[in-house]
């Protein structure tokens, strides 16, 4: 039996914040947030206090995180074709800092966290070198949620409305995921827990039954806005689809209603006679009366019951295109063609059992291998299976994130698939540089399939093309003092121009630098003595520009823009980068 606490010598904040705690309580997932190992006493002893110093906040006192550029690892191997990013550091500080630079923009989030297996491959407390979490860690699943509570909150403010999730996991925190998940994402934009084979053979070394499979759990950003794709047919497939002049169909629907609504009394104006003359021809009558008196009349009856049929007199006149007319023994059956719903070409709806040979974990071994011609990471993901994930959840010009990027088989795959359909996805593929992961494995395995490699065989393997840019997460100091201010600006260029997707430099005059891309200018200007400067050159610039002035507050100096206003988009740093972080960060 639980024991009573003893509220009577709690201070007003005390009780203030422990009946918000109560309150904010949600069902099914309880867990120590916040809560700090040397103050673990609190769970021990029901009438110790919890004073707010006891709860600190990851970032107080300690700097905000920006990014800068590597620029001996820029990779350009596609003029025109989007700039795809990889950032070394902190999953939470490289979130932090999208959250400034494509807040809303990202069409899928693909993550293969730490499964927690409690066997050296979750580290909670990253300033402590090796500081794996333990399988008989009593926090162990504590942790573990305050891990991914903080990057999915973060995360779940870069998806576009219509955006999705997928999180590949395991059965240690399955069920602690979808809980967290219900929670942050709301449980009404669950879409599926696909059971993902990633070994038929089994593993023979688990305890009662052969493990086959891990799970991919999906989420919507808003369910009522989120689109999942479905995948084209192989060639086995089409086999059951024919061609007209219209393109792919197959037999559908009987043109006869079924189902509660179906009988006549239910839709009277879908009860009507469908005539066919000697010549093969059908049609339907205002009248309801035969052209001819030698026409057939068929009618919706089932079991010499009065039915009803599926389609209006208009839409059977404007489409007999759309209909199948089969006729055995005498008797005449309807059906609806089915069509392709993507495209011109057939497709199927994706099964939540999720398997194909391809999606083997040994695939994704023996693929970078392949590319290292030694294993250099454990248990990566097989190329094919992220590739399906990306044709269901993303557009062909998307922007897909991986977070939690290992080994960059997200990027690879993305690669992949804009080599195939020649489209123009872009990826951003954060991960930290634990036992060089990023310098050693993720970075040169981009650079490989981006400019081509030789096998393990020793054979050339074509390149598959692109772009990308390696940056690195740095910090200034956040104490909002005017010098920091200044520091945070002066070091804001790289974050600018990942926002405007603008980075071919045009003009660097020190005081301001202007960037373009396709479609439009980004100017910076980081003191406030150059923006007449800054004016006189964007006058002699064809364009529209859109401008980042410094500024000690929220103004970016409009009335000194007033002869250019409708030549500039103006905007205030560091706050608007300072607003971002001020809510990550509260």
């Amino acid at each position: 039996m639980a024991r009573k606490i003893n509220y009577d010598n709690w201070s007003k904040e005390e009780l203030i914040k422990e009946l918000r705690r109560i309150k904010e309580t949600k069902y099914g997932l309880v867990w120590h947030r916040d809560l700090p190992e040397e103050k673990i006493d609190i769970l021990i002893n029901p009438d110790a206090r919890t004073p707010n110093e006891m709860f600190p906040n990851e970032m107080a006192g300690k700097p905000f995180p920006i990014l800068k550029e590597k620029k001996s690892k820029e990779i350009n191997g596609n003029n025109g074709k989007p700039v795809n990013l990889l950032i070394e550091g902190d999953n939470y500080h490289s979130l932090a800092v999208l959250n400034f630079t494509h807040q809303e923009a990202i069409d899928l989030i693909y993550i293969d966290p730490p499964y927690n297996t409690g066997n050296n491959d979750f580290i909670y407390n990253d300033r402590i070198k090796n500081n794996y979490v333990q399988k008989d860690d009593p926090f162990r699943h504590s942790k573990w949620l305050a891990f991914m509570e903080k990057r999915l909150k973060l995360a779940k403010k870069l998806l576009k409305p219509d955006g999705l999730i997928f999180m590949s996991i395991d059965d240690n925190e399955v069920s602690q995921l979808r809980l967290l998940a219900d929670e942050i994402f709301e449980e009404k934009n669950f879409i599926a827990t696909l059971p993902t084979i990633m070994n038929l053979k089994g593993n023979q070394d688990q305890f009662g039954f052969a493990g086959t499979h891990e799970y991919t759990l999906v989420y919507a950003k808003d369910i009522m806005q989120a689109k999942i794709g479905q995948f084209l047919l192989n060639d086995d497939d089409l086999d059951d689809w024919e061609e007209d002049q219209e393109g792919f169909f197959k037999k559908g629907a009987n043109l006869k209603a079924t189902g509660v609504n179906a009988p006549r009394s239910k839709r009277p104006n879908l009860f009507f006679p469908i005539f066919f003359s000697k010549t093969g021809d059908f049609y339907v009558a205002d009248d309801d009366n035969a052209r001819n008196k030698d026409d057939i009349k068929l009618l919706p009856i089932t079991d010499n019951k009065e039915m009803s049929w599926r389609w209006s007199k208009d839409k059977i006149r404007n489409e007999k295109n759309n209909l199948i007319i089969e006729k055995n023994n005498g008797t005449i059956s309807i059906y609806k063609k089915q069509r392709p719903a993507l495209g011109d070409l057939p497709s199927k709806k994706p099964k939540t059992i999720f398997y194909k040979p391809e999606y083997s974990s040994g695939n994704g071994t023996a693929q970078l291998k392949e590319l290292f011609s030694e294993k250099v990471f454990n248990n990566p993901k097989p190329i094919n299976l992220i590739k399906d994930f990306v044709i269901l959840a993303s557009p062909k010009n998307g922007i897909i994130l991986d977070f939690m990027a290992g080994s960059g088989t997200t990027g690879h795959a993305v690669l992949a698939l804009n080599k195939e359909d020649n489209s123009n996805r872009q990826f951003i593929l954060c991960t930290n540089n634990e036992n060089n992961i990023c310098t050693d494995v993720c970075y040169p395995r981009l650079k490989k399939v981006i400019n081509g490699y030789k096998s393990s065989k020793g054979e050339n393997v074509a390149g598959l093309g692109g772009n990308l840019k390696y940056y690195i997460c740095d910090f200034v100091e956040a104490e909002p003092t005017d010098r920091n201010k200044r520091k945070l600006v002066s070091e804001s260029t790289e974050m600018l121009c990942i926002r405007e997707n603008a980075f071919e430099l045009v003009q660097d005059e020190g005081d301001f630098k202007i960037f373009k891309n396709s479609k439009k200018y980004l100017g910076i200007v980081f003191y406030e003595e150059a923006i007449d400067d800054f004016k006189k050159a964007i006058k002699k610039i064809n364009g529209h520009f859109n401008v980042y002035v410094f500024s000690l507050g929220d103004d970016p100096h409009e009335k000194q823009f007033a002869d250019v206003k409708k030549k500039v988009a103006l905007c205030a740093i560091p706050e608007v980068i300072l607003k971002v972080y001020r809510e990550i960060f509260k």
